[in-house]
């Protein structure tokens, strides 16, 4: 019966992860609100739906998986796919925890908010410590402050672009997934729960 059991979970984490990996390669831009090389997806969701349903450390598996396969086609040799397993384990393994604990839409709002935020402060570390520097060896740091300038001239340092534009990219992103989770969750979690 546990064996039964574990299958079925294995089972969905692949298939959700694979869904992430649909989902991150469907990123599109977000002109005139923030640089167009930093890009929107919604491939964190398969992870958060998962985390709701089976537990936080099964969302960070799918968030794993995800990467794993984007890797396969990756631009930025690993360190992309590095800094979206960091967010994205964070995001979904905050709600899920949350969640594990007080399975009410309360709940899961909670923390689904709570996962967005910390997401976001933490992108300015995974930011100005992994992704932008090896970004400079594509483009020097004064071109990257300079997309961010575009859009907002007093944006002239790579802590204050991080701050203004990426922390609030990062939680409307976790948020945006999180609404979407609300809307479709009940209908899939019987389906993702079920021990048949």
């Amino acid at each position: 019966m546990q064996k039964k059991v574990n299958i079925k979970s294995i089972t969905v984490m692949a298939i959700m992860g694979a869904i992430g990996f649909i989902l991150m390669m469907l990123e599109f831009p977000l002109p005139f609100i923030i640089p167009s090389f930093i890009e929107f997806d919604f491939s964190e969701l398969p992870a958060i739906i998962t985390a709701f349903a089976l537990g936080p450390i099964q969302g960070i598996v799918v968030c794993f998986i995800k990467n794993l396969l984007h890797l396969f086609v990756t631009t930025t040799a690993g360190v992309g796919e590095l800094s979206n397993f960091i967010l994205g384990a964070i995001f979904v393994g905050v709600a899920g925890f949350i969640y594990k604990y007080k399975k009410t839409r309360a709940g899961a709002l909670i923390g689904s908010v709570s996962g967005a935020l910390i997401m976001a402060v933490v992108s300015i570390a995974t930011n100005y410590f992994i992704t932008y520097p090896f970004y400079t060896n594509f483009m020097p740091m004064e071109g990257i402050i300079g997309a961010y300038q575009a859009i907002l001239p007093a944006a002239d340092s790579l802590l204050k672009c991080l701050i203004i534009f990426n922390v609030p990219f990062n939680f409307v992103k976790g948020m945006v997934v999180s609404l979407i989770c609300f809307g479709i969750y009940k209908k899939l979690s019987p389906v993702l729960k079920s021990k048949k």
